[in-house]
This record gives C-alpha cells, sequence and structure tokens, in this order.
C-alpha cells in the first residue's frame, strides 16, 4: 500500500511494531517518523487474529539512495522463527520488480543480518558504520532473481 492507501489502524499498527522492536526490544531511542514513509509503499502482513506479524517498507528512488530501498524490516517478537521475514522479503522483491522493472535496490542492514540478504543476492557495498549506535552494513541487490 501506499502511505495514502493506509488506514489510521494500519499506520498505528505499524508504528507501534517498529517502535517495540527497534526502539523498545533494541533498546535504541531514534526518530522512526524520518518523513519516509509517506515516500514508500508499506508491506504489513497480519496474523489471523488481527495482531500486525510482519512489516516492511520500500523507500521511493532518490529519497534514502538514488536506488530504491528496502527498510524498516520487522517481525514481531511472536512470530519469528516461522519463515516470516523470508516470506515478506520475496514478496517484496517480486512487487519491486513487476511494478518497477529489475532495478537495483539499496539497503543498509544490520550486520547481523548480512547473511539473510546474501540469500536474496545483496551485496556488501562499502565499510561498515553505526547507525543509532547500531553496527550496520551497506548492500546493494543489482538484479532481482
Amino acid at each position: 500500500k501506499t502511505f495514502q492507501e493506509l488506514s489510521l489502524q494500519e499506520l498505528y499498527d505499524t508504528m507501534a511494531l517498529r517502535q517495540e522492536v527497534f526502539v523498545i526490544e533494541q533498546n535504541c531511542p531514534y526518530l522512526d517518523a524520518d518523513g519516509r514513509d509517506q515516500k514508500s509503499d508499506h508491506l504489513l502482513v497480519y496474523a489471523e487474529n488481527g495482531d500486525l506479524a510482519a512489516y516492511l517498507r520500500v523507500v521511493y528512488a532518490g529519497v534514502s539512495y538514488a536506488e530504491m530501498s528496502i527498510g524498516r524490516v520487522v517481525t514481531a517478537q511472536k512470530y519469528r522463527r516461522i519463515g516470516l521475514g523470508k516470506t515478506l522479503m520475496i514478496r517484496a522483491l517480486q512487487d519491486i520488480k513487476k511494478r518497477y522493472g529489475n532495478i537495483p535496490i539499496h539497503i543498509s542492514a544490520q550486520c547481523y543480518l548480512t547473511k539473510f540478504y546474501e540469500d536474496f543476492g545483496f551485496e556488501v557495498v562499502g565499510q561498515g558504520y553505526l547507525e543509532d549506535d547500531i553496527p550496520h552494513i551497506g548492500m546493494i541487490l543489482r538484479e532481482i532473481l
């Protein structure tokens, strides 16, 4: 969904999940409302009980990087280890390829997730860095598999 297509409940669920994981669980106070949500497509996965189980955003080219970007990839704690993150990424990459063609995608990945993204074809670019005191690495997917 585009930002404008999100319902108020979906927007609330998204912000709550991102804060639950990125701010509380990872103990990382940062400004989540960074002005990029309005320039992104949003992929939300709801569980049968109505919980937002997983989420990511696809940031349009020219906003975070020259290339399109995927960010805020998150799975709620009680829905981890069942493959939702992988399913979410596959769906996002399929959707990007269908809507925008086989374009490069640039991400800022938490270092511990490097292998996760490499499994989709992302390659490390540049040196590691701290983003909000969490080790990150730049990665690029040159061609969607």
